[in-house]
């Protein structure tokens, strides 16, 4: 019971971090589960790379086969995964409808890059306070540095 307890504190720890930016030109909270999704399907190297050529610009199925010398069916079952979970967008060719070009969803991005810079703020590192251990009985006046 006590790790389900923890579980859920760390989870609210981290929500609150990710929710506390100040300046924030995002309308919304960023949802914790939505940003794990989105990571998950991330961490699949073949779609890391399809959304990687992607950033490069917009690319139909053949374009992303040929790079990557996947199969089609395969291309399309990754772009459909990375679709789902709202990281690239797709637009029908309006002469001929077969024919599907990809993107990334940039309002995504501008998420995961707001989420991630401020998770990996250096600013955010604070110096050790103690509250356990021998340190917490010393007071900080009787600690002598010595300089080797």
């Amino acid at each position: 019971m006590t790790g389900f307890i923890d579980e859920i504190l760390v989870c609210n720890i981290i929500q609150r971090m990710l929710n506390y930016f100040p300046n924030s030109s995002l309308a919304s909270p960023v949802s914790m589960e939505a940003l794990a999704d989105r990571l998950k399907v991330l961490a699949e190297p073949k779609r890391l790379l399809i959304f990687n050529l992607l950033m490069e610009g917009v690319q139909c199925n053949c374009e992303l086969g040929d790079t990557l010398q996947m199969p089609p069916n395969l291309i399309s079952h990754h772009l459909s995964k990375l679709r789902a979970v709202g990281l690239v967008d797709a637009e029908r060719d309006t002469v001929d409808s077969r024919w599907v070009y990809y993107s990334v969803n940039r309002a995504a991005l501008d998420e995961l890059n707001y989420a991630f810079g401020a998770f990996f703020d250096p600013e955010r590192i604070q110096p050790r306070q103690p509250k356990c251990g021998p340190q917490t009985l010393i007071s900080p006046s009787e600690i002598n540095v010595s300089e080797k």
